[in-house]
C-alpha cells in the first residue's frame, strides 16, 4: 500500500469520526492509567461500569491506596483477572505518591515501570491524555492493519513500529482511536461490514476476500 491510499483511508476515517477519542471514562490521566489497566482482557463497557462505582468514592492515588486490596476488589470483581489487577493498581498508587507526586509520569520508560503497565497501555496514555503521536496496538488494530494493508506485520510491535513511520504526520496523532474504532464497529473479526466501510475503495481485504 502507497502513501497516497493511506492517506486517503485516514482522510475517509477523519471524516466519518472527525475528534475520535477513547470509550473509557475518565476525567484525568490518573483515572484513565486506572481504566486502562483494568481494560486488559475486558471490555470498555464492563471497566466503565466498575469506574462509574469507583470513582465517586476514590479517585487519587492516596484514596485508592487508603481502600487496600481488600477495599478495591469489590469496585473491581466483575473485570477479568481483577485479583491481580487490584493488586497492581495498589503497587502503582503507591509508586505514584511516592515517586511521582501523585502525578501520572509522562515518559514511556516511567510509565512502563508501573506495575500492570505495558507498552500498549503506555502508548494510550501517552496518546490520549498527553496528545503525544503514539499508536497502541490493541487486537482491534492489529487485525485492521494487516487486513487492509495499511501496515501488516506478525506481532503488535511489528505493526506498531510500521504505523508510526508509514502514517503521514498529519493523521498520527488520531490513528489510533480512528483504527480501534473502526475494528470495534466495522471491521469486526469474524463479521466485518464491508458494505458499511468508508475505507472499502482501498481496502487490501475485499479485493482478496470478496466477489
Amino acid at each position: 500500500m502507497n502513501r497516497e491510499k493511506r492517506t486517503a483511508i485516514y482522510s475517509a476515517l477523519r471524516k466519518r469520526m472527525p475528534t475520535p477519542t477513547t470509550e473509557l471514562n475518565h476525567q484525568n490521566p490518573f483515572e484513565l492509567l486506572i481504566s486502562v489497566v483494568l481494560s486488559a482482557q475486558a471490555t470498555d463497557i464492563s471497566v466503565n461500569k466498575a469506574t462509574d462505582k469507583l470513582f465517586p468514592v476514590a479517585r487519587t492515588p492516596r484514596t485508592i491506596l487508603a481502600l487496600g486490596v481488600n477495599g478495591l476488589r469489590p469496585y473491581i470483581r466483575t473485570i477479568g483477572l481483577f485479583n491481580s489487577k487490584a493488586r497492581n493498581i495498589i503497587a502503582t498508587c503507591r509508586i505514584l505518591i511516592e515517586r511521582h507526586d501523585s502525578e501520572v509520569p509522562r515518559t514511556r520508560e516511567e510509565l512502563e515501570a508501573l506495575p500492570g503497565v505495558g507498552r500498549k497501555t503506555a502508548n494510550v496514555i501517552l496518546n490520549t491524555a498527553f496528545g503525544e503521536a503514539t499508536i497502541a496496538v490493541d487486537t482491534h488494530i492489529f487485525r485492521v492493519s494487516n487486513r487492509t494493508g495499511i501496515a501488516k506485520g506478525k506481532t503488535p510491535l511489528e505493526v506498531e513500529k510500521r504505523l508510526v513511520r508509514l502514517t503521514p504526520d498529519e493523521f498520527k496523532k488520531d490513528a489510533h482511536h480512528w483504527l480501534i474504532l473502526h475494528g470495534r464497529y466495522v471491521c469486526k473479526a469474524r463479521k466485518p461490514l464491508c458494505s458499511e466501510c468508508p475505507i472499502i475503495a482501498w481496502c487490501e481485504y475485499t479485493r482478496k476476500e470478496l466477489p
